[in-house]
């Protein structure tokens, strides 16, 4: 789709987030949990390194906002510079166009900003990974089996409140938009709620477990998480664009407007872009811009915010799925693509916002992207194939039949729906 350079620009230089809707019981007749895999002793070949198709990664933009998008980004960090692709706008009020410089809620991408800063304090032994959790915040969960590891892998159990919290989109958004909720009010409403399932047997992703990393974090710092981002990671990476924003409603300075997808069919779009997120806190209150995902995803990669013991336990994945292409490691996603790379990060939802940070395991390509809606799966579908056309390039011509050709264009990760991060009615 052709358009002018006020929608798309190009240049080229030297992440409420949590749904498995409807697993509310707990499980009958659990299994054995998965084994992990270590990608230091399980991982292929890495595939060659390739161009990013910024075509492609385009095209995925414009199939976003052919799915309900006012505008969507994306931003591809490597060896060989920045590229980067805009479409549509940032905000429809004043028709002004999406710019790749401007901030928005990564959502639950600030799950992987809460890891490194709990793993940090593991380092420091402030904390063990596989002790219970009530061991530091005593009384707190009803179970003492459950260990700080699962609260990372989303096998605590603990059941997802923003189930019934948004089970109607639109009136449960509008009913926490500018309400300030406290840790325990967040924990007491998992709480109420069946168990998913067993401690350690199954992966359920749910918000409440990155609710109480938070009341962690905070408790061995005796300080706010956001001083913990700040200091951690934010100054030492100098991410100018991104910070912990809670409970002030307000993004500040250029930022992308969010548009919340009504539940009823061609009902008007809802400007959500002023909220506390508190409903989220730790699991997804951030606030970013693509170069600093792409700094921080990037570093983290490369192990400057953590030792190699404990980069290999954030990056050591079980499934999620049954594709075998999506697994989860320690407030990480795995992504295997249709060419064989694997990519490191998280996605992200936040009432208006569709987020994606990734980066191969070395460190040295990075994408992120964003598209201002949400409760419309389809664009999120979409905005996730910005990931195959940067990381895998161009696709072979269709008449290729040779098992290698045959073998870049095997399912991946991205050529199924997109994991939901929040329930959605689309």
């Amino acid at each position: 789709m052709l358009r002018s350079p006020h929608r798309r620009r190009l240049a080229v230089g030297a992440t409420l987030i949590a749904a498995l809707a409807g697993a509310l019981a707990p499980a009958a007749g659990a299994s054995a949990a998965p084994v992990p895999v270590s990608p230091s002793t399980t991982a292929p070949t890495p595939a060659a390194p390739v161009a990013p198709d910024m075509e492609g990664v385009a095209a995925a933009l414009d199939a976003a906002m052919a799915n309900g998008a006012p505008g969507a980004m994306a931003r591809f960090a490597g060896p060989d510079g920045v590229t980067y692709r805009t479409a549509g706008v940032r905000d429809r009020a004043s028709g002004a166009s999406m710019d790749i410089h401007a901030r928005f809620r990564i959502g639950s991408v600030s799950k992987t900003f809460s890891t490194v800063v709990l793993l940090q304090l593991v380092q420091e032994g402030r904390l063990e990974l596989d002790a219970p959790v009530n061991r530091y915040l005593p009384g707190l969960l009803p179970d003492d089996r459950i260990t700080v590891r699962h609260l990372l892998t989303h096998r605590s159990g603990l059941a997802d409140y923003t189930d019934a919290m948004f089970e109607k989109t639109v009136p449960g958004f509008e009913s926490v938009r500018n309400r300030v909720f406290t840790y325990r009010e967040l924990v007491d409403l998992s709480l109420a709620l069946p168990r998913t399932t067993e401690p350690g047997v199954s992966y359920k992703y749910s918000n409440a477990n990155f609710v109480v990393v938070g009341m962690l974090i905070e408790k061995l710092t005796g300080r706010p998480v956001a001083d913990a981002y700040k200091n951690r990671i934010f100054k030492p990476l100098k991410l100018s664009g991104t910070s912990y924003v809670h409970p002030d409603t307000r993004i500040k300075g250029l930022h992308v407007r969010g548009y919340l997808h009504p539940d009823e069919a061609g009902a008007p779009l809802v400007d959500s872009t002023e909220q506390t997120v508190s409903w989220a806190q730790s699991a997804g209150a951030v606030i970013s811009t693509p170069a600093d995902l792409n700094t921080f995803m990037s570093a983290l990669l490369r192990g400057r915010l953590l030792s190699p013991a404990m980069l290999e336990a954030m990056t050591t994945v079980t499934p999620t799925d049954a594709t075998n292409t999506r697994f989860y490691g320690l407030g990480l996603r795995r992504y295997d693509l249709s060419c064989g790379t694997q990519i490191f990060g998280h996605t992200g939802t936040v009432q208006g916002f569709y987020t994606y940070a990734f980066t191969t395991r070395d460190g040295r390509r990075s994408l992120s992207a964003v598209a201002n809606t949400s409760n419309h799966g389809a664009a999120n579908t979409a905005l996730g194939g910005t990931l195959e056309a940067a990381f895998c390039g161009k696709k072979p011509a269709p008449a290729a039949k040779s098992p290698a050709a045959r073998s870049l264009t095997a399912p991946g990760a991205t050529d199924r729906p997109a994991e939901r991060d929040l329930p959605e009615r689309h």
